[in-house]
């Protein structure tokens, strides 16, 4: 009996060498079926592409990977993408500052004050490029914490069968204690199946140490070495039944189509397969050669859905060359109307969208010419049309010129010295008049403005100094205004009485007392928005962002009331400073985020970076937002 004992463990260490050249095997098998099996994504000429377009190309890339629930492949489809049109979007933003550059410095003579901003498309085009690769990262950030976890989970299972086979192999147990020792044994054999997969860097030696640990397990139980001939033999049958599956699986193509559901559940009974333990010797490598015969079966099926694409893109082409040739009228469309162009403009988005929407890939050559003649009769309609509207421009130098008679009339009448109740209402109609006039060149919108409010404002001085008891008027408001500040300093001490009705109440009042002479405005309205911010500050149910809020609508409400405005130009150029910075720390993170290696490093510095980026992003929208109240009050 002891010598069949020892004979069996022989035959057992002989055996040792098989299950692990499987598992290697079916690691390998996996890595290709996860990875040869890719779709191809074709080349795409983005280049053509308008702004308008590449945002439509992206918020689709966006929505498929949302409705096809984010897999790799689409994701990395997705990406592939994002990462072609932000080239392109590199050169339009290169070419479009460049633009923006030579027409001020034509228009100033030098660079000194130059700023550009994008426009909004091209910063939706920013925002699309990083939603998609956000979700990308956060798809694989995800796996490779699983993964992680996994490894732990593994490894733990490995401590435990280790210290069940040094256990095993050190002490005599009776009947009862190698039952519950089998059982133990079990029971880490289901929990490995249900752990998930690793990185690849551990899942080989994982797997060897996993399959060593097992074959030691059994030598140890020599005495029970048929019960482990009994398990390899039941592994044998299940696996047999798994080929049998994957084998109807290949049948089940005669009266059915090919497609990723049928893959997916073949990779799923691979995985089932991989973890069922070793076969007998002499069964192995036959039930591996059968599984993998049934694979390739799905497979080869898959490769000849190739020549059906073949077909379905010269479909695709067929399409597309008809919705090419209905849009070629359009390159040579012309009306002097904006309603007209406008409806017109309609009729070929429609023929794009239509154009988009055919999502099947064409033959390369020919669907590479016909893309760049589409997209070229696209850009001679907008180009037609840019024409119509640049024409419109000259009207803004009609503007011009109206505002500047307005000028010269308003000098006119400041010149003129007279202060009569005619004299002002001639002034307030030049200002009516001057609202009721469009827009003007850029270039000129802040001198021609200055100009007409310093005629103005001269009038208005000249006939305040002319009215002595409007004089004292001002300086008795000036006294109202004084005390007013007074209370509100005083309010501000007492934390628990301070609140926004009793903030609201001191604002009307400011807003309700007129003005105060010349050489005290700046410093009365300085010391009231001193007091209001200390008031503000004093208001415990407040946040910081409120805080600030309140004190730039307070600021605003002043120039509204017809206080200068000296103070919020000063605030404008400081915030479109601090946006011009987070921008370009924005883009500098963004750009450093790219060149990070794969490693839990480079997570943990993306992580951060990505955290700095989200803060600068929160602080760019509040700066914008207090920005547009600072434009609409001045």
């Amino acid at each position: 009996m002891a010598q069949e004992q020892q004979e069996g463990v022989k035959g057992e260490e002989q055996d040792d060498l098989a299950p692990k050249t499987i598992d290697t095997l079916e690691i390998d098998l996996n890595n290709e079926l996860t990875e040869e099996h890719e779709e191809e994504t074709p080349d795409v000429d983005y280049s053509q592409l308008s702004k308008e377009q590449l945002v439509n190309l992206l918020e689709n890339e966006l929505a498929t990977i949302r409705e096809e629930g984010s897999g790799a492949a689409q994701l990395k489809k997705a990406e592939s993408v994002a990462r072609g049109v932000r080239t392109v979007l590199d050169q339009i933003k290169l070419k479009d500052r460049e633009a923006a550059l030579k027409t001020f410095v034509e228009e100033t003579g030098g660079e000194d004050g130059f700023e550009y901003k994008y426009d909004a498309e091209t910063q939706k085009i920013d925002s699309l490029s990083r939603e998609i690769r956000g979700l990308k990262n956060a798809f694989y950030q995800s796996q490779e914490k699983e993964k992680e976890k996994n490894f732990n989970v593994k490894t733990a299972l490995l401590g435990r069968l280790r210290a069940l086979v040094d256990e095993e192999g050190t002490r005599e147990t009776d009947a009862s204690g190698l039952k519950s020792s089998w059982e133990e044994f079990k029971k880490i054999q289901e929990e490995w199946k249900g752990a998930g997969n690793v990185a690849s860097p551990h899942n080989g030696t994982l797997w060897a140490t996993y399959n060593a640990l097992i074959d030691r397990y059994f030598s140890n139980r020599n005495i029970y070495f048929e019960l482990k001939e009994l398990d390899r033999r039941r592994n044998a049958e299940l696996k047999a039944e798994l080929c049998e599956k994957v084998e109807e699986l290949g049948k089940s193509l005669e009266s059915r189509p090919m497609t990723r559901e049928i893959l997916n559940e073949a990779n799923h009974i691979f995985e089932e397969y991989k973890h069922l333990g070793p076969a007998p010797k002499e069964d192995q490598e036959k039930l591996w050669q059968r599984f993998k015969e049934a694979l390739d079966v799905l497979y080869d099926a898959q490769r000849g859905q190739f020549a059906e694409q073949k077909k379905s893109m010269q479909e695709n082409y067929e399409q597309k060359l008809k919705i090419y040739e209905a849009i070629v009228p359009f390159t040579t469309y012309n009306s002097g109307s904006i309603k007209e162009w406008n409806a017109k403009t309609k009729d070929i988005m429609a023929f794009q969208d239509q154009w988009v929407a055919l999502k099947g890939i064409m033959p390369r050559e020919e669907g590479k010419e016909l893309s760049k003649k589409f997209w070229a009769a696209l850009k001679t309609f907008f180009n037609n049309k840019g024409e119509f509207f640049r024409q419109l421009e000259s009207k803004r130098e009609q503007n011009l010129e109206l505002k500047n008679q307005l000028c010269e009339e308003a000098e006119a009448v400041l010149a003129a010295g007279e202060d009569n109740p005619s004299t002002t209402q001639k002034v307030i109609e030049l200002q009516k008049k001057w609202k009721g006039i469009g827009q003007v060149p850029e270039k000129f919108k802040d001198t021609i403005y200055d100009r007409f409010k310093k005629a103005c404002d001269s009038y208005f001085d000249q006939k305040r100094a002319k009215n002595r008891e409007v004089e004292e008027e001002f300086e008795q408001n000036l006294k109202l205004k004084t005390d007013l500040i007074e209370r509100i300093e005083a309010a501000a001490k007492d934390k628990d009485e301070s609140s926004l009705n009793l903030l609201s109440a001191f604002k009307s009042e400011w807003s309700s007392i007129g003005f105060v002479p010349k050489k005290d405005m700046q410093a009365i309205q300085k010391r009231y928005i001193a007091a209001i911010n200390t008031y503000v500050s004093a208001i415990g149910q407040l946040s910081t962002k409120e805080k600030e809020q309140a004190v730039l609508e307070s600021e605003v409400e002043l120039v509204r009331d017809g206080e200068s405005s000296r103070n919020l130009y000063r605030k404008e150029n400081d915030i479109r400073r601090k946006i011009t910075q987070l921008e370009n720390d924005i883009a500098l993170w963004q750009n450093n985020i790219e060149f990070f290696a794969k490693s839990k490093t480079s997570d943990r510095l993306k992580a951060e970076f990505e955290r700095k980026i989200n803060n600068a992003l929160s602080q760019l929208d509040e700066l914008k937002h207090q920005l547009t109240i600072i434009q609409e009050a001045i």
